[in-house]
């Protein structure tokens, strides 16, 4: 299977492909670094999408793609919210599984609802799941997400930061046992996380991830005034982390609506789109 996945293979990446299919608006949770209102052809980064998908839409989609390019061996979930979130996401699972089989399911998630999550998921032919940690510590994770949204009720602060940490690790722990592949995502926050990196490779490694992907910032919402990190400064964080885990170098940060092989997306720039304007 992972020979075939592009995001755990630099070697695959070069030849298989992967859609997101993006069927699911809703997010639990807001990171500063996320602003999901806009979008443009020419800009790639996660959280965007042309428009959102229906379950039947997301399955002709993919069929589409398929017979145009039969480098694609994996149907992503990424967004442009948070995939275990939806009720849209596990009915486009059932229609892939019940009709393109043929397809890798594979799903990213911030891993608030991941624990509830694992065993249907696993029922529905998903064996590769990417959790985004940015911060093993409470009081790092506060500066970083705005709040966290569970069984209707708002928490914010450290609380919200503690709470969502338990049920990362809750969740990681339970896929893992599951036998599911995981992969960690941490978004590297100048000022912020990059000195504690090091710290969520060490919990990553020790929960069972198999990669370990640090992402740049790409500077907007409540950090649009940060300078996102150049490739020395990752590399320097890639570093500090060791080899706790193995890294993913080949990421190139994709749309919720992305498709073919990696990197054949329009780059991202580093304060979002060309033609963005801000619309109050």
């Amino acid at each position: 299977m992972l020979e075939k996945h592009p995001c755990y293979s630099a070697g695959a990446a070069k030849i298989y492909g992967r859609i997101h299919l993006p069927v699911a608006p809703r997010c639990n949770l807001k990171c500063r670094y996320c602003d999901r209102r806009y979008d443009c052809a020419n800009e790639c980064r996660p959280g965007v999408a042309s428009r959102v998908l229906s379950p039947r839409e997301a399955l002709t989609h993919a069929a589409d793609a398929v017979r145009r390019d039969p480098r694609i061996t994996v149907a992503g979930f990424a967004g442009p919210g948070d995939p275990l979130a939806n009720e849209a996401t596990f009915e486009t699972l059932q229609l892939l599984q019940n009709h393109l089989p043929v397809l890798i399911p594979c799903l990213s998630t911030n891993g608030l609802a991941l624990p509830q999550r694992v065993e249907r998921l696993q029922g529905l032919g998903v064996r590769t799941i990417t959790v985004t940690l940015n911060a093993v510590h409470p009081r790092v994770g506060a500066r970083i997400y705005s709040f966290v949204r569970l069984n209707k009720e708002i928490f914010r602060g450290e609380e919200a930061a503690a709470l969502l940490l338990e049920r990362q690790i809750a969740g990681i722990r339970e896929a893992v046992a599951a036998g599911m592949v995981l992969k960690v995502n941490a978004v590297l926050v100048p000022g912020i996380n990059d000195r504690h990196l090091p710290a969520v490779a060490r919990v990553a490694g020790r929960l069972g991830a198999t990669l370990f992907n640090v992402m740049p910032l790409i500077p907007q919402a409540d950090f649009a005034h940060l300078v996102p990190p150049d490739d020395g400064d990752l590399m320097e964080v890639r570093r500090a982390c060791g080899d706790r885990v193995t890294h993913m170098l080949h990421c190139r940060q994709c749309r919720a609506d992305a498709s073919g092989l990696l990197g054949e997306e329009a780059p991202a720039r580093a304060n979002g789109c060309a033609c963005r304007r801000d619309t109050g």
